[in-house]
């Protein structure tokens, strides 16, 4: 049996430095693909596509997909005025990631979203975010770490059963969850919102922490035998 394909979407920069060179990119983490190899899939990374109505095509040679974090999704996504806190809006990435989502949900590929990724999720099916929040970021370009307990009964629960400690940086969250969505784990402190999944869905899941940045492979694991299993 050939390795399973995952596709990672990517940062899309307008000036980046290495070498010599000062130019735009696609970039992504090495934490990431390297996550994706770790729990037994090939990688492969998909930047942002200026035809978003391309991403079924894209989805089609895929057998699961990763929403990777990033910039905060652009308010009007969700019919909210920016908050004073929120970041510059990424456009590019709003629409390619909405619309390989759109088209991982509707082929039944399986779907994890980090952290960005998750609320991509939530707002996909019709959620909201908080805009602003502390106490989920350390400096700048440091994780911190909180714990998270999983909701028993969900898909979350039988990947990760117990409370764990996981990397976290991130100042936005799920508010009002989308239409058909299940609240799969909460931050033990605060109660915060920290996955969410789609039921009976085989793997649609968005986490809010940053497991590229960690040991634990189990979520990505559950996802990359997703797609292993939907091959047969």
């Amino acid at each position: 049996m050939s390795t399973p394909l995952i596709g990672i979407s990517t940062y899309l920069e307008s000036s980046v430095r290495w070498g010599v060179w000062h130019q735009p990119a696609a970039l992504l983490p090495a934490g990431y693909h390297r996550l994706v190899q770790r729990a037994g899939g090939l990688a492969v990374m998909l930047p942002p596509d200026d035809a978003p109505a391309s991403a079924p095509s894209v989805v089609s040679r895929l057998d699961a997909l990763v929403i990777a974090g990033g910039p905060d999704v652009e308010p009007v996504r969700y019919g909210a005025t920016p908050h004073e806190r929120t970041g510059p809006p990424a456009r590019e990435r709003d629409a390619w990631e909405l619309a390989l989502i759109d088209a991982a949900l509707a082929d039944g590929v399986p779907l994890l979203g980090i952290c960005r990724g998750m609320q991509l999720l939530n707002v996909a099916f019709g959620g909201t975010l908080v805009q602003h929040l502390e106490g989920h970021v350390g400096p700048p370009g440091v994780f911190e770490r909180h714990e998270v307990k999983p909701v028993p009964g969900t898909l979350l629960a039988r990947i990760a059963p117990e409370a764990v400690s996981v990397p976290t940086y991130h100042h936005q969250a799920v508010d009002r969850l989308g239409e058909g969505l299940t609240v799969s784990a909460r931050a033990t402190e605060d109660g915060m919102v920290e996955a969410v999944e789609l039921p009976g869905s085989g793997v649609a899941l968005g986490v809010q922490w940053h497991p590229e940045a960690g040991e634990d492979v189990r979520v990505m694991r559950a996802l990359v035998d997703a797609a292993a299993a939907a091959r047969g």
